[in-house]
């Protein structure tokens, strides 16, 4: 039989492609969490199970559901659950505070809270359980598969980086789309195997790792945390093809002896955070080319390095199947960057008004600006928000930080505004140095060698960490 077109993929619900395959291949492993496998046949039947409790609880299509993302066989059986009845899965992360879990449940008001012990969230009037309590309810008769392309599937909360999280809702026709151009772009097949140790309260673990995996019929491996030993033990032993990451995980992983392991690899996959030229190159001498990407929670993932051809350092590449990226023209001055296309978020719950400042004839502000280089690979220049004016000019953090990267003695570095009666605002680092002092006269004489003088630090401020989220993303407003 030939392979389904994109089009005839993207007209199905995840759960029904899902579903197909395990019956297809009933013994093959379809997910491994932490060396827990489970078939296509037991995890069709265990989310089942699930599903038939949800159904006892009064959970139905449309119902909202608190489900604590934790990386483990029976956890991800019950999202996979939640999804198969037409509930609405919103994850939320164990590692959240209290008030950050107060802040999604009270502004979501689901049915019903799932978590792995239980979780503190305040004086919230809401229906709580854990796992285990789950199994001393019984199983009902329920309907699985059914729910509509056009109807709501997946609430994510934002990260967060700059302000409060807001609920992006995506559909079924957004996560079926965003699957196929994936399994197009990146050549996946059911002889994969993907390994990571992403969160999946976020897209990239959830999405763009779990649910496409489980999409293309593929072996999922799901490690709880990150551990290089065990990361780089997992390539080898558990024969995997393909692997996600983030950048920090790379800095980890490329100090580590059994490096080399990553050349057994198909495909290896950078995103979250910026990846560093020089992390690519280190990479590359180690016989893996890094294919690096580009997405965001409203967007879902739109721009990649290609599968066949060159992988530019520096860069995301080129627009997935599918996606429609405003983009400007090469020698054009860089701009915003808008996306455009099936996978597209439908809004923020809630939130008609955050919805309506970056969503505008199906067409999404992402906040990044971009440029073209001289191949026409997209170029991520940085945040509009986060953008500095020093006298009048315009100064990206990101140039600047991988500027001083490649400074002897710097192992990272953000740069932030901070502001100047004389400036308007003036151009901070925050470095971690490895060297005893820090040579902030050289620093800034090498650099005046390479970019104009109003991007380069007025001041150094030496740190032992940057703050960055579960995924690695750079928290600029907790060091302005």
């Amino acid at each position: 039989m030939p392979p389904m077109t994109q089009d005839a993929q993207s007209s199905r619900t995840l759960p029904a492609r899902w579903v197909e395959n395990w019956r297809a291949h009933p013994t093959r492993v379809a997910l491994s969490c932490d060396g827990v496998s489970l078939s296509g046949e037991e995890l069709e039947h265990r989310s089942r199970y699930f599903a038939g409790i949800l159904t006892s609880l009064g959970v139905g299509p449309g119902d909202r559901v608190v489900w604590e993302a934790t990386s483990s066989s029976e956890s991800v059986s019950l999202a996979i659950a939640i999804m198969r009845l037409g509930a609405v899965l919103v994850p939320v992360s164990e590692r959240q505070r209290t008030h950050e879990r107060h802040t999604v449940v009270s502004d979501v008001s689901p049915r019903l809270v799932v978590s792995a012990n239980g979780l503190d969230l305040g004086d919230l009037d809401v229906r709580q359980l854990s796992l285990d309590n789950l199994h001393d309810i019984a199983s009902d008769e329920c309907v699985l598969d059914h729910v509509g392309l056009d109807e709501r599937a997946l609430i994510v909360y934002t990260s967060g980086t700059t302000g409060t999280p807001k609920g992006a809702v995506m559909t079924h026709r957004n996560l079926s789309a965003h699957a196929s151009s994936l399994e197009q772009a990146w050549g996946w097949t059911a002889d994969d195997r993907l390994l990571f140790a992403l969160p999946l309260f976020h897209v990239h673990g959830l999405v763009a790792g779990l649910f496409t995996s489980l999409s293309c019929g593929s072996s999922t491996l799901v490690q709880s945390h990150f551990e290089t030993q065990r990361f780089l033990g997992a390539m080898r032993d558990e024969r995997a093809t393909m692997s996600f990451c983030v950048p920090t995980m790379l800095h980890r992983l490329i100090l580590d002896p059994d490096v080399g392991n990553v050349a057994n690899l198909r495909l290896l996959v950078s995103g979250s955070a910026p990846l560093s030229v020089q992390l690519f190159h280190a990479f590359e001498e180690q016989g893996s080319t890094i294919l690096e990407r580009y997405g965001m929670t409203e967007t879902l993932l739109t721009l990649s390095n290609p599968l066949l051809g060159p992988r530019r350092a520096g860069t995301v590449g080129l627009t997935l199947p599918g996606v429609q990226a405003d983009l400007p023209q090469r020698g054009e001055q860089e701009r915003e960057l808008r996306i455009s296309g099936p996978t597209v978020f439908q809004g923020y719950w809630n939130r008609p008004e955050a919805t309506a400042e970056i969503l505008e004839d199906g067409w999404l502000s992402t906040g990044d600006i971009v440029r073209l280089d001289d191949a026409g690979y997209a170029v991520i220049c940085g945040r509009m928000k986060e953008l500095i004016i020093t006298g009048g000019l315009n100064v990206y953090p990101s140039e600047v930080e991988d500027m001083l990267r490649l400074q002897e003695g710097i192992l990272d570095a953000a740069v932030v505004g901070v502001p100047s009666e004389e400036w308007g605002e003036e151009v901070v680092a925050y470095v971690i140095n490895d060297a005893a002092s820090l040579d902030v006269e050289g620093i800034q004489a090498r650099l005046a060698s390479v970019m104009s003088s109003y991007k380069i630090p007025k001041r150094f401020v030496t740190v032992d960490e940057l703050p960055r989220n579960d995924l690695g993303k750079l928290q600029r407003h907790l060091l302005s």
